[in-house]
């Protein structure tokens, strides 16, 4: 499978965090980041507060889906 380089794939094709319950394997690799290697978009993310993929309102986590729409968002 080829993928596009990083410098090639748009901002928002980049899941950006912005809840700060969102958990993803992810986040605890300590390696300098590398931008000619897209991040993979197959991780799976938890929320602090259930320790589960679905959130405490019943939706599942994701980095687009945490957003501020949701009533247990919080901001970072």
């Amino acid at each position: 499978m080829i993928s596009e380089p990083a410098s090639q794939i748009s901002p928002s094709a980049q899941p950006q965090v912005q809840c700060r319950l969102i958990r993803s394997k992810w986040m605890f690799i300590e390696a300098e980041p590398d931008p000619t290697v897209p991040r993979s978009g197959t991780s799976i993310c938890w929320c602090v507060h259930t320790q589960k993929v679905m959130g405490p309102d019943g939706q599942v986590v994701t980095p687009e889906a945490c957003n501020s729409e949701r009533a247990c968002f919080e901001a970072l």
